[in-house]
């Protein structure tokens, strides 16, 4: 059992018998009442993100998570495959835990997965990864670096909006969170 004042960015909480993620926190003392913790928290199995406020020095329970690195091996029908590089022990995880990951994961792409119990919560993707565009339109004469963008699909499948001079067999750098283009990659 932990209090309110133990909570920080990356705790889990173990709340209503789900594991909730803490997000943002944020302690909170008015010039009148009581202190209290005002936190964003994501639902690690439905990804739901709530707000919630806790009075200051209220017993909550921590979940034990246990987050280790992972080499990303191969898909197997609906399930990934993963290897833990220290034992080389495999882990299969179902489709459903790697979700939105699976749109930058490539073969031997290491990855952060965080396990509870013994089951596999979700994996965290590097920053950005670096993807090759496997098609696009061809740019037109006269398009610039500064300007508009087109559709390009990157190895995985996935769609990403890049500037119009880019062609077919470029790396680009993608950020992982939110999908968007980060620039190109000279090797």
């Amino acid at each position: 059992m932990a209090t309110t004042n133990d909570i920080k960015n990356g705790t889990v909480l173990k709340l209503e018998g789900n594991l909730w993620n803490v997000l943002e926190f944020q302690h909170v003392k008015p010039g009148k009442g009581g202190a209290f913790v005002r936190t964003k928290l994501r639902n690690i199995l439905s990804g739901k993100v709530v707000d919630k406020t806790f009075n200051a020095g209220l017993k909550i329970e921590t979940a034990t998570v246990d987050r280790r690195d992972y080499q990303y091996l191969y898909k197997d029908g609906e399930d990934f495959v993963f290897m833990d590089t220290s034992d080389y022990d495999q882990l299969t995880v179902p489709g459903k835990t790697v979700g939105q990951a699976e749109k930058f994961m490539l073969e031997s792409l290491m990855v952060t997965i965080a396990m509870h119990e013994g089951s596999a919560l979700y994996v965290e993707l590097p920053p950005s990864v670096v993807l090759e565009v496997t098609y696009t339109e061809p740019g037109l004469q006269g398009d610039r670096s500064t300007g508009g963008t087109k559709p390009a699909t990157v190895e995985t499948g996935y769609d990403i909006q890049v500037p119009l001079f880019l062609e077919t067999g470029t790396k680009v750098k993608v950020d992982t969170r939110t999908g968007d283009y980060l620039g190109r990659v000279n090797e």
